[in-house]
C-alpha cells in the first residue's frame, strides 16, 4: 500500500509551505529520519526527514511550488511493491482531503472553542467601517494563507474584505478586524501604497517567510501602542571585563564571549529582577510568564529568524554563549527546528556590529518588549573629577507594548540592565 510525505506543520503559524528542494531522487531508498527535503515555512527553511521507510517512487510536489498544510509531496512505497494502477486516483483524493474548507463549513462554535483555548494572541483593533452593499458571492478572493485560515476559524467571508496587502492581498490583519461573517458588506482597509517602477528594475515575488514578517510587523505596528526609551551605558567596565575573561579562555582553550552575550545575560537578570516586563496582552488580561524565553534575533539571507534560549534565568553565561552559537549555526544552515522558535517572551535585537548606534524595534508579537542594542563607541565623557576624558558608550533602546508595561516599569528594567553592564562580574555570580 503507498503511502504518502505530507506537507507538515513545521511552525506554530504555518498553513502552507514551500518545498525549496528534494535532497534525494526518485526511486532512492529512504529510511525513518533520513533528510529527504527543505521546506520553507513562515519562519525559516528547514530540512525534513522521512517519517517512512521504503522507497522514493514518485514526487507529487516540485522544487518553488506551495503546498498547503497535509497535502502530499511524495509517494513512498515499501522495497519490490508495485505501484497500483489506481495511484493517480489516491494522489488526487489526497490532495483533496488537505484542500482548506470553505469558510461557510466551519461551525461557529468551533471558532469559539478555538479563540478560548489559544495562548496569547494579537489584539483586535476596532473594526473598519463598511464601504458598499453586500453580494460579493461570485468574488475572487486574493488573501494570503494565514488569513484564510482565520478567516475560516471565524466564520469572515473573504469576499467581503478589501485588503492592505499588496496589490489588495487580503493578510492576516484584514480578518482580525472584520466582524464574523463579514456582514454589511465589503469592509476596507487602508488602500496599499504601490510603489511605480520601470522595465529596468527588478520585482522580486517575496517568500511565505517574507510575506508572514511582513504581516506580523504590520499588524504589531498597527495594532499595539507602542512607546520607546532610550539609555546611555558605560560600556567601558563591560569591554575591559571581557578582554580579561577571554585572554585568560585562550591561554586555558576555553569559551571566548562576545559582547552580546553579557548583553543577553543582563536581560535575563534585568527581566527577572522586572517580571512586569516579561509578560503579554491576551485581549482582556496579561499573562506574565514565569520562565525567560530570550527570542535572539539573528538575520539571515531571507530577513530575521527569533529562535529562543529556553529557560534563560537558569543557563549561566558560558550556556547563554554556547547557546547563541548553537542557534546561530543552525540558523546559516537552515537547520532551525519547529522547537527552536517555541516559547520566546521577550527579544533583543542588536545591530551594534553593523555601525547602528540607536534605533528603535518593532515588538515581536504577542510579547510585550524588545530590547534594541547599538554600537559601542568611543566618545568624550566628563568623568567623577570633572574631567573630560575618552570614553566608551552604548545605547540601549526598549520598545514596550503600553497595555502591558508601563514606562516607569520599562525605566526601572533599563536601569538594572544599565547596573548590570557596567558592573559586569555581577552577572557571574
Amino acid at each position: 500500500m503507498p503511502k504518502f510525505i505530507e506537507m507538515p506543520k513545521l511552525s506554530d503559524t504555518m498553513t502552507e509551505g514551500t518545498l525549496a528542494k528534494w535532497t534525494v531522487k526518485e526511486g532512492d531508498k529512504v529510511s525513518v529520519g533520513k533528510a529527504i527535503a527543505d521546506i520553507e515555512t513562515d519562519k525559516a527553511t528547514m530540512e525534513y526527514a522521512s517519517p517512512f521507510e521504503g522507497v522514493l517512487h514518485k514526487f507529487i510536489a516540485m522544487p518553488g511550488g506551495k503546498v498547503p498544510l497535509g497535502a502530499p509531496l511524495a509517494v513512498i512505497l515499501e522495497e519490490d511493491e508495485a505501484a497500483p494502477a489506481n495511484l493517480d486516483e489516491l494522489i488526487a483524493k489526497a490532495q483533496a482531503a488537505a484542500a482548506p474548507a470553505p469558510a461557510a463549513e466551519k461551525k461557529p462554535a468551533d471558532a469559539a472553542t478555538k479563540t478560548a483555548s489559544a495562548g496569547p494572541r494579537l489584539p483586535q483593533a476596532p473594526q473598519h467601517r463598511s464601504r458598499a452593499a453586500a453580494g460579493n458571492s461570485n468574488i475572487r478572493v486574493k488573501a494570503s494563507p494565514l488569513a484564510k485560515k482565520i478567516a475560516a476559524e471565524r466564520g469572515v467571508d473573504l469576499a467581503a474584505l478589501v485588503g492592505s496587502g499588496p496589490g489588495g492581498r487580503i493578510v492576516r490583519f484584514d480578518v482580525e478586524n472584520a466582524p464574523a461573517g463579514g456582514a454589511g458588506g465589503r469592509v476596507a482597509a487602508t488602500p496599499a501604497i504601490r510603489p511605480t517602477y520601470g522595465p529596468e528594475d527588478e520585482r522580486v515575488v517575496t517568500s511565505s517567510m517574507r510575506n508572514i514578517i511582513a504581516e506580523r510587523l504590520l499588524a504589531s505596528k498597527t495594532q499595539i501602542p507602542h512607546f520607546y526609551l532610550q539609555m546611555e551605558v558605560d560600556a567601558g567596565p563591560l569591554m575591559e571585563f571581557r578582554a580579561h575573561l577571554n585572554a585568560s579562555a585562550e591561554k586555558n582553550g576555553g569559551n571566548k564571549y562576545t559582547v552580546n552575550d553579557f548583553i543577553l545575560k543582563s536581560v535575563i537578570r534585568a527581566a527577572q529582577a522586572q517580571p512586569a516586563i516579561n509578560a503579554a496582552w491576551d485581549g482582556d488580561a496579561i499573562v506574565k510568564f514565569k520562565s525567560v524565553g530570550l527570542s535572539v534575533a539573528i538575520a539571515i539571507d531571507d530577513g530575521l529568524v527569533t529562535p529562543v534560549i529556553k529557560q534563560a534565568e537558569t543557563k549561566t553565561l558560558l550556556e547563554i554563549s554556547q547557546s547563541v552559537k548553537d542557534l546561530a549555526g543552525k540558523a546559516k544552515n537552515k537547520k532551525l527546528s519547529p522547537d527552536d522558535f517555541a516559547g520566546g517572551t521577550i527579544t533583543v535585537s542588536n545591530l551594534g556590529a553593523y555601525g547602528i548606534d540607536q534605533f528603535a524595534a518593532i515588538i515581536n508579537p504577542p510579547q510585550a518588549a524588545i530590547v534594541a542594542i547599538g554600537s559601542i563607541r568611543s566618545a568624550p565623557v566628563v568623568n567623577d573629577k570633572g574631567q573630560i576624558v575618552v570614553g566608551q558608550r552604548m545605547w540601549v533602546g526598549l520598545s514596550g507594548d503600553h497595555r502591558v508595561v508601563d514606562g516607569a516599569v520599562a525605566a526601572t528594567f533599563l536601569a538594572e540592565m544599565r547596573k548590570l553592564l557596567e558592573n559586569p562580574a555581577l552577572m557571574l555570580v
